[in-house]
């Protein structure tokens, strides 16, 4: 998402789903990396490897430097209900949404199976059934698995949570309106992450992006976790952080449109998907 004098057919396809998956990669290395430090530090040694503050800051550093490896080539979106919600309504391409969903979904599934093999010996010794007791590393649960929160709380949850995401992100991303100067884009997105995970954790895990959860949930379940597509209460889960962010995010677009973007005055043409980077 960062603004580039470089129109998208001179980069071509495969370089922006390359972008795509190498962003949305060093995402999930740093956010399900930072779980694995927490969940087996509160087993193994009594909480002293961080929290859920540490948590929710990992994340947002990873959108922060996910965003800054991928958006050149492909305006950084590392999340498909971001590229949905672009496609419906800032002109971004729809032929590209289903390839950016599977580079970022891939991209995402690769840094799992990374952060699952580097933590092999500790999510072992934390919980050697491989259970939900540690699945949550990888993918969000209702409640985060432990607090009373069914799958339709968790799943109005992400509704909400993603058009959050989204309404802040085409603020802060439109030129029209006031963009963050001296490229500073990715780091104000990085901080609108941080505040959801600190406001909005705990129904349902933040996933807010289909990728995050169903790559590493993937990932899980292909090494070990044979609970990994449901819940605590043993209802299939998996779909709830798929279905609710593809909701959300065009609904958050269409908040923003509706009460700030169709007042602001039209001045200058912004090239589609990506995150400006005015002069500051």
């Amino acid at each position: 998402m960062a603004q580039n004098k470089m129109p998208f057919h001179r980069t071509g396809l495969f370089g922006e789903l390359s972008a795509e998956f190498a962003g949305t990669m060093i995402l999930i290395l740093f956010g399900c990396g930072v779980v694995a430090q927490v969940v087996t530090g509160a087993i193994l040694a009594d909480g002293a490897l961080g929290d859920h503050d540490s948590i929710a800051w990992a994340w947002g550093l990873g959108v922060t430097l996910g965003i800054y490896v991928a958006a050149r080539l492909s305006g950084a979106h590392i999340n498909p209900a971001v590229t949905l919600s672009l496609a419906a309504f800032k002109g971004f391409p729809w032929k590209k949404v289903v390839p950016y969903t599977l580079a970022q979904t891939a991209g995402a599934f690769v840094a799992a199976l990374l952060v699952r093999w580097n933590y092999t010996e500790v999510l072992a010794a934390s919980d050697p059934g491989h259970t939900l007791k540690t699945q949550f590393v990888f993918s969000t649960l209702p409640g985060n698995g432990a607090l009373p929160v069914s799958e339709w709380g968790a799943f109005r949850d992400q509704i909400i949570g993603t058009a959050i995401l989204v309404l802040l992100v085409f603020a802060v991303t439109d030129l029209l309106n006031t963009a963050p100067g001296a490229n500073l884009g990715p780091f104000i997105i990085g901080l609108i992450v941080v505040a959801i995970g600190m406001a909005w954790g705990t129904d349902a895990g933040y996933a807010i992006n289909p990728a995050r959860d169903f790559g590493p949930r993937l990932a899980s379940f292909i090494t070990g976790y044979d609970s990994a597509w449901r819940d605590q209460y043993g209802n299939l889960y998996f779909w709830v952080p798929i279905v609710g962010p593809f909701i959300g995010g065009p609904l958050g677009a269409a908040l923003y449109k509706l009460f700030v973007g169709r007042f602001l005055p039209v001045s200058e043409q912004q090239e589609v998907g990506r995150l400006p980077t005015p002069e500051g």
